[in-house]
């Protein structure tokens, strides 16, 4: 492993990885490569090149069926393999759901559950399998929430690099990365690695920022999106515009990942979002306090022309499943623990679509800056949830408040079927639990006290209650 600088507009952290515990070792980890001779004509794996935006809602993308063409670069990306059309996030806050993509844990399991809390030392992870495999491995991201003293992801990748290039909310101080300057670390970064080491693939996750709040006006794509005027513009539409802009940035990095006739045939991409986003909807905007699936639905698809097909699954998929998905497709074992569905082989055509339900939580969103982590994770649970079928179910924690919905005719979730005093379903009980008795075993977790920089720069996100 090679401890590399930084760019001067990042920081960049090359962790040396392992595992916790005798019993984690035993059970999760994969046999490493031999030292056999680089074979000549490359390397055995594709390239993996994961991509999420910020708050990305499917139904503000025309890949989604929105009026608006506010995605064609995205569209292009995803036509070209399997769009997945229920998916969903496991927790509507980033620092949280991201660990989940990354380790097919829920956050109970891996104790990241607020941003600002880090997660579980020495789990395993899609990264750290790919590591294990040859695969050089990088993470570029521009959310402060990301940072590796508030997430502790570092540990999962050879090279973490923090891009902190401007501040969204007009401040002093630079806490997040445009996506043109994401877009170009990236670049950066893959051409010095075709340089440097041609024979081994790569595994490379790219978190965009935009179209987070406080959804910025793009002049420039407003016009195409049918919004006529800067002034009066409203925050649905200046989101739309942010869409628009992160649209662009995809479809440059896909295209020169690409190569030359942007075949993609040596790269494996996959698209998704860490969780959506509620603008006005049940008076609510923003993300991370409620389990309605304007904040839990996301976009997801895979492409690897050749081997993944072009089409869309309607069945529901989690984040979870994007980490046994991909070890299915590059023909790894997936280690025990992993809590997501490998797709792969319904790809192939060799397995019908899964049907089950899914199980989602909902916390605070930020550590308050003299919380410990273990009360921080015991008081921040607020919601939980299931869906199965067209059968939604909420969960108030503190109040016990059940709220239902059948997402089939009420997709906006707007009337509310539950009756005064109902009880939640056994099922929801069982999850409640589970939950529970996650955060319960949290607490051993290392905690990471936020200092004020951190806390005035995730208050200024809206995370810090």
């Amino acid at each position: 492993m090679r401890t590399r600088r930084p760019r001067p507009n990042g920081r960049c952290f090359s962790p040396i990885a392992g595992f916790a515990a005798p019993f984690l070792v035993a059970a999760l980890v994969v046999p490493a490569l031999g030292a056999a001779e680089p074979a000549p004509r490359g390397p055995r794996f594709p390239n993996v090149l994961m991509i999420s935006v910020d708050t990305l809602r499917t139904d503000r993308m025309s890949a989604y069926g929105y009026r608006r063409p506010t995605t064609p670069e995205i569209d292009r990306v995803l036509d070209r393999g399997t769009r997945f059309t229920e998916a969903r996030t496991v927790e509507p806050l980033t620092g949280p759901a991201s660990s989940s993509l990354l380790t097919s844990r829920f956050p109970h399991e891996h104790g990241a559950t607020r941003n600002g809390l880090r997660l579980r030392p020495g789990l395993v992870s899609l990264p750290k399998l790919l590591g294990k495999r040859g695969y050089r491995t990088a993470a570029l991201v521009g959310n402060w929430t990301l940072r590796n003293e508030l997430s502790g992801l570092a540990e999962h990748f050879d090279e973490y690099h923090e891009v902190f290039t401007r501040n969204r909310w007009f401040g002093l101080f630079n806490d997040e990365a445009t996506g043109e300057d994401l877009t170009a670390e990236a670049l950066a970064w893959i051409a010095e690695h075709r340089n440097e080491q041609p024979e081994h693939p790569y595994f490379v996750w790219v978190h965009y920022v935009e179209p987070h709040a406080p959804y910025r006006f793009w002049e420039e794509f407003a016009g195409g999106l049918g919004i006529r005027h800067r002034r009066g513009v409203s925050k649905s539409d200046r989101y739309d515009t942010e869409v628009a802009y992160t649209d662009r940035e995809v479809g440059r990095l896909v295209r020169a990942v690409g190569g030359a006739d942007g075949a993609l045939q040596d790269t494996l991409v996959v698209f998704t979002a860490d969780h959506g986003e509620s603008l006005g909807e049940h008076a609510y905007w923003g993300h991370g306090r409620h389990l309605y699936d304007n904040s839990l639905r996301i976009p997801m698809g895979i492409v690897w022309p050749g081997r993944v097909p072009s089409g869309a699954i309607a069945e529901p998929a989690l984040i979870l499943d994007v980490a046994p998905t991909v070890l299915g497709l590059l023909g790894l074992a997936e280690p025990e623990g992993l809590r997501g569905l490998d797709w792969s082989r319904v790809f192939r055509g060799d397995a019908e679509a899964p049907v089950r339900a899914g199980h989602f939580q909902a916390h605070k969103g930020a550590v308050q800056f003299d919380h410990t982590s273990s009360a921080a994770r015991a008081d921040g649970l607020l919601e939980v949830g299931s869906v199965t079928g067209a059968r939604k179910e909420i969960l108030d924690v503190g109040r016990g408040v059940v709220r239902i919905f059948d997402l089939t005719r009420d997709p906006q979730e707007l009337r509310d079927l539950a009756e005064p005093g109902t009880k939640p379903s056994p099922d929801l009980v069982i999850w409640l639990e589970a939950v529970r008795h996650g955060l319960r075993a949290a607490s051993d977790i290392p905690a990471a006290r936020l200092d004020s920089e951190s806390r005035e720069r995730l208050r200024a996100l809206g995370y810090v209650d």
